[in-house]
């Protein structure tokens, strides 16, 4: 039986993908791995997500502390998304997650 995200269990393995799962949110790291970047700026290269879907994957990073939100304070908003300094500890793993998923997308297609 799946854990939820508000009931990550005693293995790290679980903590660790509570925080990583999501369709959209390999993707929006990746992105920012390039620097930081406006939402509309992110959805704009991400295609096939939804703003909603963004947002919230957004919302949970930032409550995660995984990526940093800075608000200009001007009209209309001007809302920049950045990896944090934790968020950057994630590297090494979503690196080896990219590696298995080479082999994995190449066995697949040979299969």
């Amino acid at each position: 039986m799946a854990v939820s995200k508000k009931e990550v269990g005693d293995c790290p393995i679980d903590a660790a993908l509570s925080v990583i799962d999501g369709r959209w949110k390999g993707t929006i790291l990746w992105r920012l791995t390039d620097g930081p970047m406006r939402t509309a700026e992110l959805r704009r290269s991400i295609p096939g997500i939804t703003e909603r879907m963004l947002i919230r994957h957004l919302h949970e990073l930032v409550a995660d502390g995984i990526i940093d939100r800075r608000d200009a304070g001007t009209v209309p908003p001007c809302v920049h998304y950045s990896i944090s300094d934790y968020g950057r500890t994630l590297a090494p793993v979503l690196e080896a997650l990219c590696e298995w998923g080479r082999g994995h997308m190449t066995r697949g297609a040979a299969g």
